[in-house]
């Protein structure tokens, strides 16, 4: 790699760490045929982690980071004294195949800055993809991060080279969005989402393909006022209209020279986390907005306690319930019981009557689910009552790191 394309590279990946919506699970499996490149299947892939320390093994990069735009809270907008750099279409579709022939990577997350027009940056980001695809028979994941304002049929035909789509939400609220990014627009964002939906959709009912590993999106966590009640009913809304596979939450992070209206610290790293456990109640544990809603406090989940426990504690009236009688709904809601953990206890429980060993090695989270649960030979008695529950069950304190 000569010197000039590396520094691009230095650039521009470093650019991109702040986009956490990069994971390729969905994607169906694929690889390559006779003169074709690369597949799916992940198979002697080399991981990496980012500065802030999550693992991927995507060549995740901006086009460039160049951009019309002045949002408040990005890095790379217009006022940013930031070093800038620019992709062309061959130097992307270079890296990613000799990066894949390395193993370096398993496929491409592409997204941009916006450059001379969105129409202009989406037409060259869907070059890359249909670069990859036609000319090196490409057989990897490609993730394109589109662009709202540009138009339709350009986000239309980015769906039919690329694995996944994702539009940034960035901020929950049209109000944020007005004071932190003016430019953009929550209708052309909320529409493009939709649109993207619908495509989905027909795909799968004509067997066509269409960004078969669906939309994804990204909220910035800590921006703004917004609470975790807001931003998980936000979450469940677009999860309803328009399909979405998942929402990223980003603990907004302090940039270089940054705008006075913008928060001087972070949020604690733990609020991220709550948010992504809130979230993951309402894709698989059958909890409503407002059950997870009731397990916050004034709007927002406590950091010693995840949300599920929080709502348990909550409605201690519900609990202990019968790991041999219960219904699935109700098992789902004790603290220490994942779904894999239910499924496998009603499967059990055809068989034989569970006591509290056979649960036991059933979940490796008993002390949690002990005091909400009844088993053949064993009753929590009082404990389910008990003033200091919930210091008992609290997660001890820990710093979590960006690094």
């Amino acid at each position: 790699m000569d010197e000039t394309l590396a520094k691009k590279l230095r650039i521009l990946a470093d650019a991109a760490k702040y986009d956490a919506s990069c994971a390729s699970s969905g994607a169906p499996k694929r690889s390559a045929r006779k003169g074709e490149l690369g597949s799916t299947t992940g198979a002697g892939i080399c991981h990496a982690y980012t500065p802030d320390g999550r693992c991927v093994s995507l060549l995740k990069i901006l086009l460039t980071n160049w951009c019309l735009f002045d949002c408040a809270y990005c890095v790379n907008r217009r006022s940013s004294n930031v070093r800038r750099a620019k992709f062309t279409v061959e130097e992307v579709v270079r890296l990613t195949v000799e990066f894949y022939k390395r193993n370096y990577i398993e496929g491409l997350f592409l997204s941009s800055g916006i450059i001379k027009s969105p129409d202009h940056t989406m037409e060259q980001m869907n070059r890359v993809a249909k670069s990859l695809r036609r000319d090196h028979g490409f057989r990897g994941y490609i993730h394109l991060k589109t662009i709202p304002e540009a138009s339709p049929w350009l986000i239309e035909e980015a769906g039919l080279f690329a694995d996944r789509l994702s539009i940034n939400v960035e901020l929950p609220t049209e109000q944020s969005l007005e004071r932190l990014a003016p430019e953009k627009d929550g209708a052309s964002i909320q529409g493009a989402m939709a649109q993207i939906g619908e495509r989905i959709v027909e795909a799968k009912a004509e067997r066509r393909r269409f960004a078969p590993a669906g939309q994804s999106t990204q909220v910035i966590v800590g921006a703004d006022a917004t609470t975790d009640e807001a931003l998980i009913r936000k979450s469940a809304h677009l999860y309803g209209s328009v399909g979405l596979k998942r929402v990223y939450y980003s603990a907004f992070s302090p940039i270089p020279d940054g705008a006075a209206i913008l928060p001087l610290k972070s949020p604690p790293l733990q609020r991220e986390h709550r948010l992504y456990q809130a979230d993951w109640l309402i894709r698989y544990y059958e909890f409503t907005p407002d059950d997870v809603a009731d397990a916050a406090d004034e709007g927002m989940f406590a950091l010693d306690v995840d949300p599920k426990l929080a709502w348990a504690l909550k409605n201690r009236a519900r609990f202990p319930v019968d790991v041999n009688r219960a219904e699935r709904e109700m098992l789902l809601r004790v603290p220490g019981l994942g779904a894999r953990a239910v499924d496998r206890i009603i499967q059990a429980r055809r068989h034989t009557t569970l006591r509290l060993d056979d649960v036991a090695r059933l979940t490796s989270a008993l002390k949690r689910a002990r005091p909400f649960l009844i088993a053949a030979d064993y009753t929590p008695g009082g404990q389910t009552d008990r003033l200091d529950l919930r210091a008992r069950l609290a997660e001890p304190a820990r710093q979590l790191s960006l690094f």
